[in-house]
């Protein structure tokens, strides 16, 4: 571990041992504190997720700051990571940590999140936040071409001639990249599985746009159901809204919900329907393929 690693372990470990001492009178929860973890689909709010979890630790002694981000590409290589990393990336995470991961849903992860428990209760309390996959490839356009200059797929955006041409390759993928990248279809496919998992609370992104007490308190009682705190709920609500500050997010760019209203073209409409079927219905954004 280099110095600066160990540097950050030690603060960790000192700020977790902080917050056990501020909350020492709070009652342990049966099974312990959980292990609070948003996964997020890649370009769907996850710095917003995550400075909503972090919230909690206001109210109770949870950690202050996250313990770990993962991601099943490394984002300057493009390189896929094994599924055996995420299960040992999960096994290292601890009572009380807040964590964060771009995760697939394959079986043996799913299982360490979902069944895995401590005394007959689950380790983990999940959340799950997704985004209209059209909104999705227009923030990955921003993103690569004008936002991260260490990104794989950096250079190729630069290379093309217009928003439009870029627009395509993030919906229809890169086949011929030498690093997966495939459609905006097969990317969301592996998430999938979190959606049929009751354990695990399924958010919309809009909704912490458009109606955010109602997804804050969703979040919320999700918590709740798994610990019980003594702190009314319009205090820990409070602690949730003022965790929000976009400005610390290094990649919210409007916040806003249906851009792609403004960047699709007929064409951009045409090969997204191609690839992704009804996708849009199963997601909840669309009624039918008529839009």
């Amino acid at each position: 571990m280099s110095l600066k690693s160990t540097a950050r372990s030690i603060i960790y470990q000192t700020e977790k041992l902080t917050q056990r001492i501020r909350f020492m009178s709070m009652p342990v929860p049966k099974g312990g504190w959980p292990v609070l973890l948003g996964i997020s689909f890649p370009k769907s709010g996850t710095h917003l997720l995550d400075q909503i979890l972090l919230g909690f630790s206001a109210i109770a002694p949870f950690s202050k700051r996250l313990h770990s981000f993962y991601a099943e590409y490394e984002g300057e290589s493009g390189v896929k990571r094994s599924p055996e990393q995420a299960i040992q990336w999960l096994d290292s995470l601890q009572s009380g940590d807040i964590a964060s991961a771009h995760l697939f849903a394959r079986e043996e992860a799913v299982k360490r999140v979902c069944l895995s428990s401590t005394d007959g209760l689950p380790r983990f309390v999940p959340y799950f936040i997704f985004r209209d996959p059209r909104d999705v490839v227009v923030s990955h356009v921003f993103y690569v071409t004008d936002m991260e200059a260490r990104h794989i797929h950096h250079d190729y955006y630069q290379s093309l001639p217009d928003f439009d041409a870029r627009l395509k390759v993030s919906i229809l993928g890169r086949p011929d990249a030498g690093v997966e990248f495939p459609d905006i279809a097969a990317r969301f496919a592996p998430y999938l599985g979190w959606l049929d998992r009751d354990e695990v609370l399924a958010i919309h992104f809009e909704d912490l746009i458009n109606d955010r007490a109602s997804a804050l308190t969703c979040i919320m009682e999700h918590l709740l159901s798994r610990v019980s705190l003594q702190t009314p709920r319009e205090l820990i609500l409070g602690s949730l809204e003022a965790s929000i500050n976009p400005k610390r997010s290094p990649t919210f760019r409007s916040g806003k919900t249906g851009e792609w209203k403004k960047h699709f073209k007929e064409e951009h409409k045409k090969i997204f329907k191609e690839v992704t079927g009804d996708l849009l219905v199963k997601l909840g954004y669309e009624k039918d393929g008529d839009w």
